[in-house]
């Protein structure tokens, strides 16, 4: 019997040069570049740029690829029709999972597996998803589709598609920041399953569907809605965070936000995230979210040392944002949907078809027993 790596834990699949995650120095770097860089200078668009071409854009062509994406962002209205008809109830992922779908209807692409096929797809599908998850945020409370504006930035036009109202420039920039932030993060399971589909030459729309799928899941997304929903419960709670924290470790809970299966000291995307909340809450004039979750990030140090990861800062942020709670995983998916389609474009470049072997534990030499004499 072979060794079983369960859960593919250290097991190298295959070469990349999209992103590398280096758990040990808590670093993360796309096509090379460190991410505080990216995070500090760096626009979403750009860092889609760097993941889809593998270097940063002129000015030129930045403009350019800007324009196009943003020309890209109608939804079809069948499609948003569709978002309309389901139910208000509906898990938001499974509504995204089933539109991202649609889209392919609709795409003269759909079946076309060239390059250049694939790099039109993956500009339609990503400028689309934030049009999409927009869409469903607002079917939710019952109010029509905002049309999507070219001359807006991808992040300024979500929080203005999302809420039908200007966005503050703080809140613009706090949110491309996280985009940029959660955009690639290596093979993750997300990641890893659209490389499956793609290894099969199914097309670019089946594989990331495979990835919402995929992270729909609690164990891959949906952290930081969880981390949202503690911070309100210590909140309504009246015990201070440490106490909060305190009881709960003791009682065996888990504090969520905390500890990564790759980082080993901080999440690097963590360090921005959290002086972006202090910044959105300064700005906003309510620094409540951030001062909660930075005396929990200190008893967490102190008890467990334990680093936050990337889910916990973007949960307050998200809430100051006014993005509701069940919309955080899809935000999650449209930010790595340019990662997800850099893979598709990648592993269909120099394909072969994922098939890993299993250790059979299954009994053996077990007699047929005919129908009759069972």
């Amino acid at each position: 019997m072979q060794d079983v790596a369960r859960g593919l834990e250290g097991v190298v699949v295959a070469p990349t040069s999209i992103s590398k995650v280096d758990g040990e120095k808590g670093a993360l770097i796309y096509r090379g570049i460190d991410i505080h860089d990216l995070a500090q200078n760096s626009s979403f668009e750009e860092v889609v740029y760097l993941l889809w071409n593998g270097r940063l854009p002129s000015r030129g062509e930045l403009t350019s690829f800007t324009t196009a994406m943003a020309e890209e962002r109608a939804v079809p209205e069948p499609v948003l029709d569709l978002v309309r008809r389901t139910p208000r109830d509906s898990d938001v992922m499974a509504t995204l999972r089933t539109a991202t779908s649609a889209l392919s209807s609709y795409d003269p692409d759909a079946e076309d597996g060239s390059p250049a096929a694939l790099q039109r797809k993956a500009r339609r599908l990503t400028a689309c998803l934030g049009t999409l998850v927009a869409a469903i945020g607002r079917a939710r409370e019952g109010h029509p589709p905002v049309a999507p504006d070219a001359k807006r930035s991808y992040a300024e036009d979500f929080l203005h598609m999302l809420t039908d109202r200007e966005p503050d420039p703080v809140a613009v920039r706090t949110f491309d920041q996280a985009l940029v932030l959660h955009a690639d993060h290596g093979f993750n399971a997300s990641t890893f399953a659209a490389r499956v589909t793609t290894s099969t030459q199914s097309d670019m729309h089946s594989a990331v569907v495979t990835a919402i799928g995929t992270l729909k899941g609690p164990l891959h997304g949906g952290a930081n809605t969880r981390v949202m929903q503690m911070l309100l419960e210590i909140e309504r709670s009246g015990k201070q965070p440490a106490v909060w924290v305190r009881d709960a470790l003791a009682a065996g809970k888990r504090v969520m936000g905390f500890g990564h299966r790759v980082y080993k000291v901080e999440d690097p995307r963590a360090v921005h995230l959290r002086r972006a909340c202090k910044d959105l809450g300064a700005a906003l004039g309510d620094s409540q979210w951030y001062n909660l979750s930075v005396a929990i990030e200190q008893e967490v140090r102190a008890s467990k040392e334990l680093y936050p990861n990337v889910d916990f800062y973007s949960a307050s942020t998200y809430y100051m944002l006014g993005i509701p709670m069940e919309l955080y995983t899809a935000i999650f998916a449209m930010s790595r949907m340019s990662g997800w389609t850099a893979h598709v474009m990648e592993q269909s470049e120099d394909n072969r078809l994922i098939r890993p072997r299993s250790n059979y534990i299954g009994l053996r030499d077990v007699a047929y027993v005919p129908v009759e004499a069972r």
